[in-house]
């Protein structure tokens, strides 16, 4: 007696195949993602500095958290601080940048690169150069400042003066924010700038009653990556000023390194990851209900 395998229709064998392929990602999102962050919320509610075995202690890190924990509430402040500031600060940069670059005049390609090229330098190199910049006694912002009759300024080592000198810096990466509101400017229909200008419109009424408008989702967007990028600003704090003077740096994340990484706390780091994650989620879904219905979607 010959076993004869079920025959699969068209349809179940290309679904078949479709998941067959997708294997590969299912397995690595399990394996990389999901598995270690259900894995990290477990060890929120233990004691474990990564190598021994996780103690039950419950929600006391969390407690721990909010009310043993100072430096955290000033973690939070300064994280809010850099992106109350950042995100708007890059967003106009941007726009003004891209509006000025979506002129049709000669050579333009080149200015795009040149004003795009600062968002593709290393994080490492970008943060060595502004150690220089920022510089006390030689840094160009100082020299600057002198030149114009203004006293210099120990931007790194202010506790008044560091988190803006990170706002500063931050500008620095407007060029992948500026591609986007660019393509966005380009695909605003020609037509409605020339039926605005015959009913004598002028150039600010028309960026006022037509760019901005039609350009929303682009902005939403760039809100929304902007936020989230923002609460997770790392690298050029730990490099520059491992989060001094006197914590005046030390933003979430690197406050959430700290404790991972610096003394082995796994268990209180894990809790602090979740909790950036909680807030990053919960600020998206504010952005969502206030921003998101003065979005205008152009059809």
């Amino acid at each position: 007696m010959t076993l004869r395998l079920p025959t699969l229709k068209t349809h179940q064998r290309e679904a078949f195949d479709g998941y067959l392929f997708l294997l590969p990602w299912i397995i690595g999102f399990f394996a990389f993602y999901a598995g270690p962050m259900l894995y990290s919320l477990y060890i929120s509610f233990t004691y474990t500095t990564g190598v021994s075995v996780p103690r039950w202690i419950g929600i006391d890190n969390y407690r721990r958290m909010f009310f043993e924990d100072p430096v955290f509430w000033k973690s939070l402040g300064n994280t809010f601080f850099f992106v109350g500031f950042s995100v708007p600060l890059t967003m106009i940069f941007a726009i003004f940048v891209a509006m000025l670059l979506n002129q049709k005049i000669r050579g333009m390609a080149f200015f795009r690169t040149i004003y795009y090229l600062p968002s593709v330098v290393p994080a490492i190199a970008a943060s060595v150069l502004w150690l220089q910049i920022f510089n006390t006694r030689y840094g160009l912002l100082n020299i600057a400042l002198e030149g114009i009759g203004l006293p210099r300024i120990a931007w790194l080592g202010d506790v008044n003066a560091v988190k803006p000198a990170y706002v500063i810096m931050s500008l620095w990466n407007f060029g992948a924010a500026m591609v986007i509101y660019l393509a966005g400017l380009q695909g605003i229909p020609q037509e409605l700038y020339e039926a605005a200008e015959i009913d004598g419109a002028g150039g600010l009424s028309r960026i006022r009653h037509i760019t901005l408008p039609l350009l929303t989702p682009v902005i939403f967007f760039n809100l929304i990556v902007g936020m989230i990028g923002a609460l997770q600003y790392f690298l050029p704090a730990f490099i520059m000023t491992n989060g001094g003077p006197r914590n005046a740096s030390r933003f979430f994340v690197l406050h959430v390194f700290f404790y991972a990484f610096g003394t082995l706390d796994f268990s209180y780091g894990a809790t602090l990851s979740w909790m950036l994650l909680i807030l990053t989620a919960f600020l998206t879904y504010i952005l969502f209900r206030v921003v998101g219905p003065r979005v205008h979607y152009y059809l």
